[in-house]
């Protein structure tokens, strides 16, 4: 776990990526590698004898199979370009001699692959196809926070650099969890630290909110705690809104509403919904 990893695609959020993971490199003095992904892609029958109607068409399966080559030669060069412009910025950046990866195979599995080494990895909330609707979200997106048990910061297409940060607390193990994982690692120390318990809270809910609220200051955090009522999609984003937060952090795995957020519809309406960078924590 010592390797901030930026997965950069053709997308508009590619630039941020490398923006934020610089910010994130520099902060956990951490190296950064660079990953780009070849998806593999549908080969054309490299045996079509026994199809009705080729006949003496040979000729079609060597000019398909020299296209496959082709492209794949193409998405190849277009990816080494891609990374070569993104090692330009991460030098503009401050970030001195980056390593870069090209893998092919599909990015879950591959990014996988490289999760021991991974101590954050930053990806666009945005594919290459995710076209320029905002609500569209990258394809991979909840299958890398599903499958990746390390943080995940997924990051809009335009940066900005983090302030303060809000944590969507709901009381449970995993929301204390990751007031723990905040409390022992240093991306965010020195940013305004906000809490936000959405629901009717108890006597013990809030007893759980000040405890966090104070492990947090212990570890030097500026904090400010609140709980409201109402729909969470809802009020994080108009809690967002309203306190200008630059970034929102949230357990990958909960056990309460929250907890839906991999499963169903939360998730989603979060990834759908936030402007600002999302934090998964496990």
């Amino acid at each position: 776990m010592t390797t901030v990893i930026a997965c950069i695609d053709g997308s508009p959020s590619s630039a941020a990526v490398c923006d934020y993971s610089a910010w994130a490199s520099v902060r956990l003095a951490s190296p950064l590698t660079l990953v780009h992904i070849l998806e593999d892609v549908a080969q054309a029958p490299t045996d079509l004898s026994g199809s009705i109607g080729l006949g003496s068409r040979e000729h079609l399966l060597q000019e398909l199979a020299d296209l496959d080559e082709k492209r794949g030669r193409l998405a190849r060069e277009q990816g080494q370009h891609l990374l070569e412009a993104a090692k330009h910025r991460l030098d503009q950046l401050g970030i001195v001699h980056p390593k870069s990866v090209q893998r092919h195979g599909n990015l879950v599995d591959s990014l996988k692959t490289m999760e021991e080494d991974t101590r954050l990895l930053v990806i666009g909330r945005q594919g290459e196809d995710s076209g320029n609707v905002f609500q569209h979200i990258g394809g991979h997106v909840e299958s890398v926070i599903r499958t990746l048990h390390r943080p995940v910061l997924v990051v809009p297409n335009d940066f900005v650099m983090p302030q303060s940060f809000l944590i969507a607390f709901d009381g449970s193990a995993n929301a204390h969890r990751v007031v723990e994982r905040l409390v022992q690692s240093p991306l965010l120390k020195g940013l305004d630290c906000h809490l936000l318990m959405v629901g009717e809270a108890s006597a013990e809910q809030q007893a759980q909110l000040d405890s966090a609220t104070s492990q947090l200051q212990l570890a030097g955090y500026t904090t400010y705690a609140k709980t409201c009522q109402g729909d969470v999609e809802d009020e994080l984003e108009r809690y967002c809104q309203e306190q200008f937060i630059n970034l929102l952090v949230m357990g990958a795995y909960g056990h309460s509403r929250i907890r839906q957020f991999l499963v169903g519809s939360t998730t989603t309406s979060m990834l759908r919904r936030a402007t600002v960078p999302l934090l998964m924590l496990h």
